[in-house]
Order: C-alpha cells, then structure tokens, then sequence
C-alpha cells in the first residue's frame, strides 16, 4: 500500500489561494448600483432610486462573496450604512438620509483613519489586507492622505446635497464620486512605489550575517 509522502499532507493542510477580483470586474460591481441609482432617480425619483439601490447593493455584495469567498471591510461598512440610512428614508420618506449617507461613511472612515494613527494603530494595512507592503513612514503618509481626503470627500458632499437640486446630488454620486476617488487612488502609485518594502534579491546573505 503506498504512503502519502509530506508534500501530500503539506498539500491538504495549506488552505486554498484567495481568490482575486479583476480590477475591471470589480470596478463594474461598485458601478452597477450608481449607474442603477442614477436611472431609477430619472424615471422615479429618489426614494425608488433609493430602493432600487439597495437592493443593487445587496446583489453587488453577493457577487463579491461568490468571486473572491472575502467581503473587504470599506465596502462591508459602506454596505450597512446604505441599509440604515436607505431603510430610515424609505420608511419616514425623508430624502435627507439618504444623502447623509457619504458623509457619514466618510467622515468615519477619515476619523478611524486619523485616528488610529494618533494612538499608533495604522488601520490602512488591514484595508490593503497584505496586497503591498510599506515601509512604516510609508504607510504614515498614506494614511495621513487617505484620512484628509475621506475628510474632504465628507465636507464636498454636504456642499453638494445641501447646496444644489436632488438631481444634481444624484449625478454628483454617481459621476463625480467614485472617478474622483479612482484619481486619488492613482496619484497615490509614486509614494507607494516610493515606500514599497523590496523582498531580498535571492542569493543575498540576511542581515546580521557575514
């Protein structure tokens, strides 16, 4: 009778590779319920624009369990304050909570991130969830940008809703939140291409050793 050798038992025991979504596929999940919110506002106004959104949100979340097995924390949070807010405008037909919605996800996600640096707990590494590796000022600098804008984002938000028509607001979000988040995000590539920790060449003595 044969014997499983280690490699077999190392095999069975290493869990399963996480999945990764595209980076197109994913863009296309967070879109589907804007675009979706955007039309519904056209032909029905904004509480079936608001219910239409989440139930959007629901499938989009779905879709992203069964590609990646994984739900990150931002669209997680993001999610359940759609939920409460969406459901309180729905139920008491006040169209204010639905708009105070991106203020609220980012003003608190501006304030945990600000936050957890002020009591030295980086929470951006366990946004990224090991996708790059900072060097500690790196990943400073990173969070300090990171905090401003979800800050900034809040502030520009209330300007809009508060400012201009419902329509207006509803374009904002669909067509100038996320885009402007996406250019953010890239003008973001140098000081983290900057700060990147580089694996050892392969053949290089370790520290310490002579």
């Amino acid at each position: 009778m044969t014997q499983p050798d280690a490699s077999d038992a190392v095999s069975d025991a290493a869990p399963p590779a996480r999945k990764r979504i595209s980076p197109a596929l994913k863009l296309g999940i967070e879109l589907g319920p804007l675009i979706l919110f955007f039309v519904a506002n056209a032909y029905g106004g904004i509480y079936a624009a608001t219910a239409a959104f989440m139930v959007a949100s629901v499938v989009a979340l779905g879709a992203m369990w069964l590609l990646a097995r994984r739900i990150a924390v931002m669209p997680l949070v993001s999610f359940a304050v759609v939920m409460v807010f969406g459901g309180l405008t729905l139920w008491l037909q006040d169209e204010h909570f639905i708009k105070l919605k991106p203020t609220m996800v980012n003003a608190a996600f501006g304030v945990l991130l600000l936050g957890g640096l002020a009591v030295r707990k980086p929470l951006l590494p366990y946004v990224f969830d090991g996708m790059v590796q900072l060097t500690d000022e790196g990943w400073r600098a990173l969070t300090i940008r990171w905090g401003v804008f979800f800050l900034a984002m809040a502030v520009l938000n209330e300007v809009v809703w508060r400012n201009f028509s419902t329509d207006t607001w509803v374009a904002f979000k669909t067509f100038g939140y996320l885009p402007l988040t996406i250019a953010f995000a890239m003008a973001q590539a140098p000081l983290m291409a900057r700060s990147e920790l580089k694996p050892p060449a392969a053949g290089a003595p370790a520290p310490g050793n002579g």
